[in-house]
């Protein structure tokens, strides 16, 4: 992509995200800083969650597109805006736009989920669908930009999009002056790179730490080889961050500022999606969980006070059904089995009762009588359970091994 211009590769200084905080009052929301006993229990310090997922357009992008289009010259703005994104920084740059009185194209893929493409247009961008993935996406509003003069709003490479969502580093110092340790999520680094800037001049001592999907992790490698590199192919569910090459200028305050760069898989999303959900009542993204998903996967390693900023809350409810049920899974709540019986009257009530002794709960039976792997007496059965973690997954196990069952794989 080419946006390295002159303007675009200078650097970003406190006094930008100052005055990006001075542009967003009265626009972006001042977002609440909630504690968590749980996670402050695991971690053995005092934990908050800073939740973006409760801003405006449900996430942090409200902040950087508002900053880069209200410092747009008055021929700029006439000529509109343009943007690619599967789902936040659309919605950022759709309200953004209209509170500022700019026409928005915003490029979003065409499998991109319902709400969010709706959301958009209610924001009152025009919404070009285009492309199976957000590179295909990208290149199309690029050329839509060379070929119209609108202005390309670049979700996270840019100084004054950095300066805008530095501000939520601001807030983070004035609600909890004491925090020894940031967690962020990152894709193309903007975020993190805007709370370093915010935080480091001000407080050095506050560690800065990164998080990022394991299949989608393009900042490690960047970060070994002193300049972004890109990954192939990133796939996690976490959308928000699946970004496959570090933006340049992120990239840069990154390198400087930032104390350390983790990645989570996709079990630790999941499982810190739900605790959000259960213990906080937050409903938030896989993208904005990955700093809560760091704490589960490692909670003696961070020293509290420790903020872990909620990025983002914008997840579809298809996708939030599969999570959960995911995370369930991966805390042996949920299971899955399948097995064979003998195709006999009474055979699936007699299965039933013995899930019941052992206590499972049973959502869900799929029972196959006719298929060419089948014997002629034989029936094949897939449950779904709800249980009540590893050792009760192993108890109904050898309850079914027991009582002559084979579980099939």
């Amino acid at each position: 992509m080419s946006y390295g211009t002159a303007d675009s590769l200078r650097s970003v200084t406190l006094d930008d995200v100052r005055g990006a905080q001075k542009m967003l009052s009265g626009v972006a929301r001042v977002t609440a800083m909630e504690g968590s006993r749980h996670l402050s229990q695991l971690v053995g310090a005092p934990v908050h969650l800073k939740c973006e997922n409760l801003q405006r357009t449900g996430s942090f992008k409200l902040r950087g597109a508002y900053v880069r289009i209200a410092g747009l010259l008055p021929e700029e703005r006439a000529a509109g805006v343009v943007a690619a994104s599967a789902g936040n920084h659309a919605q950022g740059v759709a309200l953004a736009s209209a509170l500022l009185g700019v026409h928005a194209t915003v490029f979003m893929p065409k499998g991109a989920p319902l709400p969010k493409i709706s959301a958009t247009r209610e924001y009152g961008a025009e919404v070009r669908l285009h492309g199976q993935v957000v590179d295909e996406t990208l290149a199309a509003a690029e050329e839509y930009a060379a070929r119209t003069g609108a202005v390309f709003i670049h979700p996270f490479d840019h100084p004054d999009v950095i300066a805008g969502q530095g501000t939520v580093g601001l807030e983070i110092l004035a609600q909890c002056p004491e925090a020894r340790t940031i967690v962020v999520g990152m894709g193309g680094g903007g975020l993190a790179a805007g709370i370093a800037v915010a935080v480091k001049e001000i407080r050095p001592d506050i560690r800065i730490v990164g998080v990022q999907a394991a299949g989608a992790a393009a900042y490690p490698p960047s970060l070994a080889a002193g300049h972004p590199v890109s990954v192939r192919n990133p796939a996690t569910m976490a959308d928000g961050i699946k970004v496959g090459r570090p933006g340049v200028v992120p990239f840069g305050i990154v390198k400087d500022l930032v104390d350390e760069v983790r990645t989570v898989g996709e079990d630790d999303l999941s499982a810190a999606l739900l605790l959000c959900l259960e213990r906080a009542k937050l409903v938030v993204e896989p993208a904005g969980a990955s700093p809560v998903a760091a704490l589960l996967a490692a909670p003696d390693t961070f020293e509290g006070p420790v903020v872990a900023v909620l990025s983002g809350g914008n997840v579809d409810p298809v996708l939030m059904q599969r999570v959960l049920r995911h995370g369930m899974a991966a805390q042996g709540r949920y299971l899955a089995v399948r097995l064979r019986l003998t195709d006999r009257p009474g055979a699936l009530a007699t299965l039933l009762g013995v899930l019941s002794a052992v206590d499972a709960n049973v959502l869900d039976v799929s029972h196959v009588r006719t298929d060419p792997r089948l014997g002629l007496t034989e029936a094949e059965v897939e449950l779904h359970l709800e249980t009540k973690g590893p050792v009760h997954c192993a108890e109904v196990g050898r309850a079914l091994r027991d009582a002559g069952y084979t579980v099939m794989d």
